[in-house]
């Protein structure tokens, strides 16, 4: 059992490395390109995933926290959670980036929505050997397209909600007993929209909104 507690525990280091690397290696450079803007996309999904999961863990299950990776059905929800909350950060976020490119007129339409898929499904392919279930990935895809078609691009792009996902997926999916999560929902949902914020603010610091809508044309050229 401790050897697939191990197996687990290295599964899940995945959001573990892409915190440290963005935190002992912050990135200050321009997001001008369709791959910086992706690449931001997903690696800050993961990164809000690592810190409001585990940290929601940690404060509810205390010092028993290292003990608990011995518990196979704990592992294994563990490794469960980590991707319906990372694929519901990454819905949030990729919306959030590209309504943030395509404002003012810069894109439009069917490359809106087809650069948000891509983005999409581009982050989900960069942590497919993490998924339990290759399902999993088919049903995020299908929410994720109704998600676009539905949205007011405009009106997230002038502050309207984005981060609605990642909230509802951390308090549904987080392994924790029904009952605690009742009384917690609200403190755990507001302490992952507010977690957000530090990301938006980088994000619109270093966007060069004109050059990522530039080399998203250039790449998908229309007649």
């Amino acid at each position: 059992m401790k050897d697939f507690a191990k197996q687990i525990s290295e599964a899940i280091g995945w959001l573990r490395d892409a915190a440290s690397k963005l935190t002992l290696r912050r990135d200050r450079a321009p997001i001008a390109t369709v791959a910086r803007v992706d690449h931001f996309a997903r690696t800050r999904a993961a990164l809000i995933t690592q810190k409001k999961l585990y940290g929601y863990l940690k404060e509810r299950i205390g010092t028993r926290y290292p003990k608990m990776f011995d518990d196979e059905l704990f592992a294994q929800s563990i490794n469960v959670a980590k991707m319906h909350v990372f694929a519901a950060s990454l819905s949030d976020m990729t919306i959030y980036a590209v309504a943030q490119v395509s404002a003012d007129g810069r894109l439009e339409g069917v490359d809106r929505r087809e650069w948000a898929l891509a983005c999409y499904r581009a982050g989900l392919a960069d942590n497919a050997d993490q998924m339990t279930d290759a399902h999993d990935a088919e049903s995020w895809v299908g929410a994720f397209i109704q998600r676009i078609e539905a949205t007011l691009w405009e009106n997230v792009a002038i502050g309207g909600r984005a981060f609605t996902e990642s909230p509802k997926a951390l308090i549904k999916w987080a392994p924790i007993a029904d009952e605690l999560k009742m009384r917690d929902r609200e403190i755990v949902e507001n302490s992952i929209r507010f977690a957000w914020n530090e990301v938006i603010r980088d994000f619109r610091a270093r966007l060069d909104a004109d050059a990522a809508a530039a080399d998203w044309r250039s790449l998908h050229p229309r007649n």
